[in-house]
């Protein structure tokens, strides 16, 4: 049973959004302008970001795909947790950094949406945290599976379903686009 937590603060997170991430993601300039509106908006509303950077053999850290893509960029309040797994809580200081920030609601945006989105969303309500998925915030590629193709768009489209649709004890989630989330109200 996950540990509820106490209604507290709204954070912002953004997954791996990396240059090397994103070059081969469904519609990456559409949903790079919509986490960089999000971001924008969390900061004018005083909620605190969270990035996640994934580093590992295939993505060395301090390469050029390693690097945040487009014009995304954490500016020096703004805590970075690197991460070697597709969740963000596996073996990283996350847990940490939502306790320093009083966290109980998580924002989620990033890519790549079936795995390292869809990971920290399940962990998320896993350990007791409300979940707010940004519905036109999150990408991933097309996948080839046993001969059989997965067109990016359905795997969005499938975890924005599921953020609707599950249902947990004394926790609220939901999948919403970046538009219909009241960042200022959240932030104070």
């Amino acid at each position: 049973m996950a540990t509820i937590r106490d209604r507290g603060n709204s954070v912002l997170i953004i997954v791996d959004m990396q240059v090397a991430v994103m070059k081969e993601a469904w519609d990456s300039q559409r949903i790079i302008a919509n986490v960089a509106n999000a971001v924008s908006e969390a900061r004018s509303g005083g909620v605190p970001v969270i990035w996640i950077q994934h580093g590992d053999d295939q993505l060395p850290p301090g390469s050029p795909g390693w690097k945040w893509a487009g014009d995304l960029s954490p500016i020096p309040s703004e805590t970075i947790v690197s991460k070697q797994f597709a969740s963000s809580f596996e073996q990283t200081e996350l847990e940490q950094s939502l306790e320093q920030a009083k966290a109980s609601h998580i924002i989620l945006a990033g890519a790549a949406t079936n795995f390292c989105v869809r990971a920290p969303a399940y962990g998320a309500l896993d350990r007791g945290y409300d979940l707010t998925l940004l519905s036109d915030a999150h990408t991933t590629g097309t996948m080839e599976l046993n001969g059989t193709t997965i067109d990016a768009a359905v795997i969005i489209n499938d975890l924005n379903a599921v953020m609707s649709w599950i249902k947990n004890p004394d926790r609220v989630n939901k999948a919403v686009p970046t538009c219909d989330v009241d960042f200022v109200n959240l932030g104070r």
